[in-house]
């Protein structure tokens, strides 16, 4: 029976007035020898009666401490959302106040352990990411110097050899670059420069880059609506940071030809409101997995890790556009399922009409 401390403290009071109006009525009618003997009784009586009750309800409400800490060990929340009210009883409020305060704590390793296992997968990454163009470049360094060395130099093969090595450093300098992007953006150092620009006229200018690309792939490039295409003056402004904008965009349809269905198709989709207008980029491919959909946007996460950096990037660029649309005060946002193609979305605001 889970009893309040103030209906303890009534039944106590009536107890003990019950107690005591027997003992005024039966002690007259006493000798002196056998009053005192029923007062101290009464005495006694009373006290291990008020002792025991307020026992009981402590280690009551001591109980109910370890069985909600218990709770909170296996992560069982939800039990306890019903018990943190406002209560009168003080033994009630500390009891509610210390699983409370165990909930946080828990909550908090929980986090730091994630953050933990967050540092050292990013860490990993980065030793790999890092090493595999080092080792590249030095492998193919210290083959020109071994051939000097011996006097067997053919100048086509060491202008070969250097020509991969540059690649392999030009590859490191862009890896190093992206770090750099990415902590700045995190660190919020990165002003973004918003300025008027047509969003069409940049699509088209990305389809331009990335044409080849899509080329190789027999991936069609298509712009929605359609009568946007058609547009000979601009007629989407936007106000953003352009450079920025191009990033993201380039980010987002380089993966959208990638990881699309080969002869398929990639769609970029302009809807204009009356104050935003929503950039989606959709592609036909595979799809990604529930289970992937709140991490792609991590750094160096790769949904396939068997994917090379050359066949699936460095795994920033999704972090980095992530980074990017959020100084902008918007979210990147990802609908995807299975066979049904992958579609990554966000909002950039029209400048006031003059």
């Amino acid at each position: 029976m889970n009893l309040s401390s103030r209906t303890v403290a009534i039944l106590i009071a009536l107890l003990v007035a019950g107690v005591l109006t027997t003992t005024a009525i039966i002690v007259p009618t006493l000798p002196f020898r056998e009053a005192v003997l029923a007062v101290g009784i009464t005495v006694a009586g009373c006290f291990l009666l008020v002792y025991l009750s307020f026992e009981a309800l402590i280690f009551q409400e001591i109980n109910g401490i370890y069985a909600g800490l218990e709770h909170i060990k296996r992560k069982e929340f939800k039990r306890l959302s019903n018990k943190f009210l406002f209560r009168s009883e003080p033994i009630k409020r500390v009891r509610d106040e210390i699983l409370q305060m165990a909930e946080r704590r828990q909550q908090e390793l929980e986090e730091l352990k994630r953050l933990q296992v967050l540092r050292r997968e990013f860490l990993a990454d980065v030793s790999h990411e890092l090493k595999t163009p080092i080792f590249a470049a030095q492998g193919f360094v210290h083959t020109i110097l071994d051939e000097d060395e011996e006097g067997e130099s053919d100048p086509v093969m060491r202008r070969k050899f250097l020509q991969k090595a540059a690649v392999s450093l030009d590859a490191l300098d862009a890896l190093v670059q992206d770090l750099v992007t990415i902590s700045q953006l995190e660190k919020g150092v990165v002003r973004m420069r918003r300025q008027r620009f047509d969003l069409v006229t940049l699509v088209r200018e990305i389809f331009e880059l990335l044409e080849q690309q899509a080329a190789r792939r027999d991936v069609r490039l298509e712009l929605f609506p359609p009568t946007l295409a058609e547009l000979s003056d601009p007629g989407l402004p936007v106000l953003a940071d352009r450079n920025r904008i191009r990033q993201v965009l380039v980010n987002l349809i380089d993966n959208a030809i990638k990881y699309g269905r080969e002869h398929g198709h990639v769609v970029v989709s302009l809807v204009e409101s009356k104050s935003a207008v929503r950039l989606a980029v959709r592609d036909d491919g595979a799809g990604i997995a529930q289970e992937h959909l709140n991490r792609i946007f991590e750094r160096f996460y790769r949904i396939d890790k068997s994917r090379s950096r050359e066949s699936g990037g460095s795994g920033l660029g999704l972090a980095i556009s992530k980074h990017i649309i959020e100084a902008h005060k918007s979210t990147i946002r990802v609908r995807s399922e299975l066979g049904q193609g992958t579609t990554l979305e966000f909002k950039l605001p029209r400048p006031k009409a003059q």
